[in-house]
């Protein structure tokens, strides 16, 4: 897959699935905006490692919406075009019923800040820009196994948050087709992330496998072939359409 022509930002890319994108499309020679949070080292490395891709690192607190634009506008300024967005950042933030109702809604909103309004706010900052290319753009957003499944008792936020992703992902295709805007979402299970890490020390790896239908639990670097294919273009009939990555753990 040749993305020699595409200019592609990647929010949450200095680690677990954005990492794995982020490097998956360099390697296919893609030009790559890597946004991070706090993660400054991991994607500088990345960015080193492929120097030829003549790749970039912008810093943003996505919480802060403000932060959000400037990162829009600072990407724009120095790769003068983008051809996709991946929306991939976000928080897996456990809020038990049993805490305290100022304790659980405050988790409640940095979810939500971070996993939706975020990603809203680049929605919309995105199609005001493709609508003024000839090629229009394509949004690829992360959601989650999730909106369709549930989420355990102790994730109430993060599955209001990604059912509320993927109805936008929807919305798009349908509203701006005729601009030559697509968008479609890709909806992992679990996946082997540090974000997972505390839900694998509450619950044990054995319980994870016992949903899912393979051997082992589903990796990073499984679900960038399928975004980098998003972001060819090879796919572009297939606008709003939700592609599962769970292993089986969920088929619809």
């Amino acid at each position: 897959m040749n993305l020699s022509d595409k200019n592609i930002l990647v929010t949450g890319a200095s680690k677990g699935i954005g990492y794995a994108i982020a490097e998956y499309l360099m390697q296919h020679d893609a030009r790559v905006a890597m946004h991070f949070n706090s993660g400054e080292e991991a994607a500088q490395h990345l960015i080193t490692k492929y120097p030829d891709s003549q790749s970039g690192c912008f810093q943003a607190d996505l919480s802060q919406l403000e932060s959000v634009k400037i990162l829009f506008q600072e990407i724009l300024s120095a790769f003068g075009r983008l051809d996709s967005i991946v929306l991939n950042a976000g928080v897996f933030l456990a809020h038990p019923i049993t805490d305290a109702i100022d304790d659980w809604f405050e988790v409640w909103k940095t979810t939500l800040a971070i996993n939706l309004d975020a990603v809203g706010l680049l929605t919309k900052l995105g199609i005001d820009y493709f609508k003024t290319q000839t090629s229009g753009g394509r949004f690829v957003y992360i959601g989650s196994r999730a909106t369709f499944r549930g989420e355990t008792q102790e994730y109430l936020a993060y599955a209001a948050s990604k059912g509320g992703l993927t109805s936008l992902a929807r919305s798009v295709a349908r509203s701006f087709g005729k601009d030559n805007i697509k968008a479609f979402v890709v909806a992992p299970g679990f996946t082997r992330t540090q974000m997972a890490e505390a839900f694998i020390d509450t619950y044990g790896e054995e319980r994870i496998l016992s949903e899912i239908a393979l051997n082992e639990l589903t990796k990073p670097e499984d679900i960038a072939p399928l975004i980098a294919l998003m972001c060819s273009g090879l796919m572009d009939h297939a606008t709003g359409a939700t592609i599962d990555v769970n292993a089986g753990s969920h088929i619809r």
